[in-house]
């Protein structure tokens, strides 16, 4: 079976531009600023529809309903696809957020969003803002959103291309301006903001902030956390994903289970000669036909961990 591959869904954001027409060569709907290109989602109202070949026309979420053990390999379980995959283009700083926490999810209405960042393209000086700083507290803190003081409480990291880290639920969090990031995490749009840096929304009001669930879901323990170090070929594990980090000239098999690509640089060619370039998603299916990737080619493999 060759790979599957899906429309993107661009959402527009306060803080997006439109980088992914200069870098991917992307033809964006309209001259509003996107922040995100959605690149395979089984939300109830976001669905990805497969643009080639035999599934083309079919959502993400019929797949993984009537195709389930063809396409995504045997002992799945779940009513809708565990991953969603995105593309990020901040140009301008993301609010101040964080996702609940597992034990918490439920309690505030919400769904738990553990996820990796792994950043494509930055700025020179573009900053991170993951966790605290050393010696702040849950009182410091709550004091810095009354007084505005928010940003010298967050811990800010300036990562370098091909650098990732992992997100966990609870974990407080802002993209700042400059970044092109891929963003892989669980099938869930439930986000917290905490701090908005006194901004407007596109429609010219300030945009809501959830400060008392944020409080309940932040792990105020998460102290000047630094971008992630690979474990050999692997840069992400948890519950939910892993991915591991693929370069040079390689066949990349699918196996018993499926597995998302992401073509970093290089490309990927599929027997049938399709061939994939950079900022390119597909869905391998299991026992798919080998994927050759070329000799400069980095390529990020995500797989669901086996139960």
């Amino acid at each position: 079976m060759e790979p599957i591959t899906f429309s993107p869904l661009y959402m527009t954001r306060i803080w997006g531009g439109r980088s992914m027409e200069s870098v991917y060569q992307r033809q964006l709907p309209d001259e509003q600023p996107y922040g995100e290109s959605w690149e395979m989602s089984d939300r109830e109202h976001e669905q990805s529809i497969v643009n080639h070949g035999p599934f083309a026309g079919k959502s993400l979420h019929d797949l993984w309903i009537n195709h389930r053990e063809e396409i995504f390999g045997a002992g799945l379980t779940g009513e809708r696809f565990p991953l969603l995959i995105k593309i990020l283009d901040a140009r301008d700083d993301l609010s101040i957020q964080v996702h609940p926490p597992v034990e918490m999810a439920e309690e505030l209405g919400g769904d738990a969003k553990t996820e990796m960042w792994y950043i494509a393209d930055c700025d020179p000086g573009a900053k991170l803002y993951v966790g605290f700083k050393d010696g702040v507290t849950k009182e410091d803190f709550a004091t810095s959103l009354q007084d505005g003081s928010v940003a010298d409480k967050v811990h800010a990291i300036e990562p370098k291309k091909d650098q990732s880290i992992f997100i966990p639920s609870g974990r407080l969090h802002a993209i700042g301006a400059g970044f092109l990031i891929y963003e892989i995490q669980q099938n869930s749009d439930t986000t917290y903001r905490v701090f908005d840096w006194n901004r407007l929304g596109l429609d010219g009001n300030p945009r809501d902030l959830h400060v008392e669930q944020s409080m309940k879901s932040i792990d105020f323990d998460d102290r000047e956390p630094g971008m992630d170090i690979p474990d050999g070929e692997t840069i992400a594990r948890c519950n939910y994903f892993i991915i591991d980090q693929l370069e040079g000239k390689t066949s990349i098999d699918s196996g018993d289970h499926f597995s998302i690509l992401t073509v970093v640089r290089g490309s990927l060619t599929s027997p049938g000669g399709r061939i994939f370039s950079a900022g390119d998603f597909l869905l391998h299916p299991s026992e798919g036909s080998p994927l050759s990737a070329s000799s400069d080619a980095k390529i990020l493999r995500t797989q669901i961990p086996a139960n």
